[in-house]
């Protein structure tokens, strides 16, 4: 195995604990929340803000911020469609969820 002061480094690095590694070299990679963020890249999503106001449409891109491009934008308030918009740049920090659950019009 590791020495205690590796699998700190490891831990501090990578956000692995000592669990983590355990199953790892089972062979058993752990879903994380990044491996969701790629496989709906391109794909229809709802953003939810802190503030109440959800956005509807294509996920174009995102960083390690969440800050969010969206493409195709539609937004919602207090469920009602109040606008539409071609691209739409969203600030990691007003983000409260990203789903694949989206209103079919």
């Amino acid at each position: 195995g590791r020495s205690a002061t590796s699998r700190l480094l490891l831990t501090k690095k990578t956000g692995m604990s000592s669990s983590d590694d355990k199953e790892e070299k089972k062979g058993k990679a752990k879903y994380q929340p990044s491996d969701f963020l790629k496989a709906v890249l391109g794909r229809p999503v709802l953003v939810k803000l802190n503030s109440g106001v959800s956005y509807q449409g294509i996920l174009a891109c995102l960083d390690g911020y969440m800050n969010i491009a969206l493409e195709q934008t539609e937004e919602f308030v207090d469920g009602q469609l109040t606008n539409k918009y071609g691209d739409c740049f969203i600030r990691g920090n007003n983000v409260h969820y990203i789903s694949t659950k989206v209103v079919r019009r």
